[in-house]
């Protein structure tokens, strides 16, 4: 039985993931927030205080990390006797905080798929240029490394699991649909990270289509769909992490992941990109002066985590899955829906860091139980879906299916 959990990052989902470990720490233990800036990771401990979030009285620090620096991350994983790490810092620090828990022993979560600074969307498959280097040095030191276990990659994928274990004999499509139909009130925001949301947008769409890697520009695919609760939406075909271990682990011909976009949005974007300040690459100012574009459009942009207070309204995300099951033709929409204000209620929180969030502590708990402590390298997919779907349950973000026998809880009988 794994315990105590050292969580790396200190924006809004890093907040939520340490309410959610508070709230569970009867089984997971003495909790750690470690991120460069120790006066975010203590807002986050004074938030759970506040909120009263610890199930049981416990120790929780805060500790001043760089975790680019593996030799001072696996000192710091040995200092608090950690043996769950949660990464939900910067997709950057993957493969180095990866490093240090392989070297310690201990299981590694994350929430997104690495990327290097200097690289803008790589070719296909993602994991496989970074992550899966590492599945035999897992299996043989049996490390438990779970990739991806956010909402989206994450839940989706589980999602996309169960559909195949006990709905369809055949699957032909998965297609991911992502829907925030809140509002910030601000000009223009990003949700998480600003520089990671751009250059999710800024390269080639990847998506797996007719059994082979099919590439698109942003915004040059639409769809529009009415959806539970959100309504009808426009949403874009854009590229995204879980496509890429689906399309090995699954073997369905097409899977597709499509995000939703206001017009106000798509338009920021466009000039910003046009101008070329959503530019990873450096430029020298007229004074001498070296400055990535990107990272200057985040620093002047709103922070993700300071849009919890004023968000209103839900979000919608879930895999809309057609095949065939006895020989007829089938389709079911299996997802969630997530309320930006009870979100902010429990966590201090907007719904998109609560979606992320509640996740990777859902996990680190199967984990510290023993049920996804596989000793191996895995993305969601590859691990029972029903035990994690259930932890959801009772952990705020409910799982729905919608199909032509009506609306209900996933595992209701209908």
């Amino acid at each position: 039985m794994k315990k105590n959990v050292l969580i790396i990052g200190a924006g809004g989902v890093a907040k939520v993931v340490a309410h959610k470990c508070a709230q569970h720490n009867d089984e997971l233990g003495r909790i750690a927030i470690a991120s460069r800036n120790i006066s975010k990771c203590q807002a986050i401990i004074d938030s759970v205080k506040a909120k009263g979030s610890l199930k049981v009285p416990a120790q929780i620090q805060a500790f001043a990390l760089n975790a680019l620096d593996v030799e001072a991350t696996k000192a710091l994983i040995r200092e608090t006797e950690s043996q769950i790490v949660i990464n939900v810092g910067s997709a950057f620090l993957n493969m180095s905080v990866l490093r240090a828990c392989i070297d310690t022993g201990v299981a590694y979560l994350d929430t997104a798929i690495h990327e290097e600074p200097g690289k803008v969307c790589e070719t296909p498959p993602w994991y496989g240029n970074y992550e899966w280097n590492h599945l035999e040095e897992c299996k043989q030191k049996n490390i438990t490394a779970i990739l991806g276990v956010g909402f989206d990659p994450g839940v989706v994928n589980a999602y996309a699991a169960l559909a195949q274990q006990q709905h369809f004999d055949r699957i032909d499509s998965i297609d991911i649909l992502d829907v925030n139909a809140g509002s910030h009130g601000k000009y223009f925001a990003t949700n998480f990270d600003p520089e990671i949301n751009f250059r999710e947008f800024t390269g080639q769409v990847w998506s797996w289509q007719d059994s082979q890697w099919t590439s698109n520009t942003m915004f040059e695919v639409k769809r529009t769909d009415d959806l539970p609760v959100v309504g009808s939406q426009n949403l874009y075909l854009t590229g995204h992490d879980e496509v890429h271990s689906l399309s090995k682990n699954l073997d369905v011909p097409n899977v597709r992941f499509w995000m939703s976009f206001g017009e106000h949005y798509i338009n920021v974007f466009t000039v910003l990109k046009n101008l070329g300040l959503l530019s990873e690459k450096p430029v020298t100012t007229a004074e001498g002066l070296e400055v990535v574009p990107l990272k200057l459009v985040k620093a002047v942009l709103p922070d993700p985590s300071s849009l919890a207070p004023g968000y209103t309204g839900k979000t919608c995300i879930g895999d809309l899955v057609k095949g065939t099951k006895d020989g007829q033709p089938r389709e079911l929409f299996i997802y969630n829906v997530a309320c930006h204000e009870e979100a902010y209620a429990e966590t201090d929180s907007q719904g998109i860091s609560y979606t992320a969030g509640v996740p990777p502590v859902a996990a680190a708990l199967l984990v510290a139980r023993g049920e996804w402590d596989v000793q191996r390298m895995a993305n969601v997919e590859e691990l029972p879906a029903e035990p994690f779907l259930k932890a959801l349950d009772v952990m705020g973000l409910p799982t729905r299916i919608k199909d032509e026998k009506g609306d209900r809880a996933w595992d209701a009988i209908a």
